[in-house]
């Protein structure tokens, strides 16, 4: 059995308090937790092993959800809670982050997680995500405990890999984050949230909370979300693409944006699809030169599920039918396919 190591629990009713709390913690020694889906596992495995938890549950601030020219919504609304808005929402252009949220995890844990703990999910890894036994027994990694990476030792840093279902949806979709601490507040784009670092993947300072994330309104923008994984639920992704785009007459492409999740330490946005698809419909010629494109920025390491040759080819599978699916095709047959396929 694995036990929690010793921690004090704080659990503030407001969001200042919570701050308050953070700035006057020592450094390194404060954490915030939400559903605890994510930092309790890794407590449990010596990962993470701070002394006091800051409880934001109670934290009403965090748990609003407000439709007006867009969508903002609390970092602390469950993933279950976030799911049921998106369907009572006016704005159908947001499936693609519908289609993200319900294949994370499971019910149960869709119904304690929160939207904000997604998005800054710790980074996963095979020679990481065992118990601390396991790690001792191959002399730690470099991410947590040891000096050497163990999937390619020779790398300078850390190549575990971001594995958020809700932040490669979200970017596609054009997302802002509102972070505040003692010193006030800054809203970025969710994309400058994350470095391409295993150990040090988020730009989030321990002293700020994720308040909010912020979505525009996209009108004529249509978005989806395809993942892949070993079996249909529970598991994290090895690869997931969420794609989005803006169609005028006729099917032109005024807009688009491809994210790639789980083939490095942070969701990375496709480069040159934008241009290779702008000004023209989504005819197969244009999405099989969008979809090679899409696949050149994918390094996944043998750190995962599944062997990496096959992973890299999936990208460009998969934006395929990412594309066919935002142009209006019928991918349910596909979809089904490859999930049988895959059991």
């Amino acid at each position: 059995m694995m036990r929690l190591p010793h921690f004090r629990f704080v659990s503030p009713r407001s969001l200042g308090e919570a701050i308050d709390v953070l700035a006057s913690a020592a450094p390194g020694d404060a954490m915030i937790v939400g559903g605890g889906t994510d930092l309790i596992p890794n407590m449990k495995r010596r990962q993470q092993t701070p002394g006091t938890l800051v409880g934001l549950r109670t934290v009403e601030e965090l748990r609003r959800i407000s439709n007006g020219d867009g969508m903002t919504i609390g970092a602390g609304v469950t993933l279950t809670r976030l799911l049921r808005a998106l369907k009572d929402a006016p704005q159908p252009r947001y499936a693609g982050l519908s289609q993200a949220l319900a294949q994370i995890a499971t019910p149960h844990l869709r119904n304690m997680g929160t939207i904000g703990g997604n998005l800054c999910l710790d980074t996963r890894c095979n020679y990481y995500d065992q118990n601390y036994e396991w790690r001792r027994a191959i002399d730690f990694c470099m991410k947590k405990d040891g000096e050497t990476c163990w999937v390619a030792p020779s790398s300078p840093r850390c190549l575990a890999v971001s594995s958020t279902d809700g932040a490669p949806a979200l970017m596609s979709l054009g997302a802002s984050v509102q972070l505040r601490d003692a010193g006030g507040s800054r809203v970025v784009p969710l994309s400058a949230l994350y470095r391409n670092d295993g150990i040090d993947y988020i730009t989030r300072r321990p002293t700020e909370i994720l308040t909010s994330i912020v979505l525009p309104r996209l009108d004529a923008w249509r978005s989806t979300y395809w993942k892949l994984r070993r079996r249909g639920s529970f598991d994290f992704p090895v690869l997931s693409v969420a794609a989005a785009a803006r169609l005028g007459k006729d099917g032109i492409v005024e807009d688009a944006r491809i994210v790639l999740g789980a083939v490095a330490s942070r969701p990375i946005e496709a480069s040159g699809i934008r241009e290779a698809l702008l000004g023209q419909p989504l005819r197969d010629d244009r999405i099989a030169e969008a979809a090679a494109l899409a696949a050149q920025p994918a390094r996944p390491m043998d750190n995962t599920d599944f062997g990496l040759v096959w992973r890299k080819r999936m990208v460009k599978a998969f934006v395929t039918y990412a594309l066919r699916e935002l142009r209006g095709d019928d991918m349910r047959a596909e979809r089904y396919k490859i999930a049988r396929q895959l059991l």
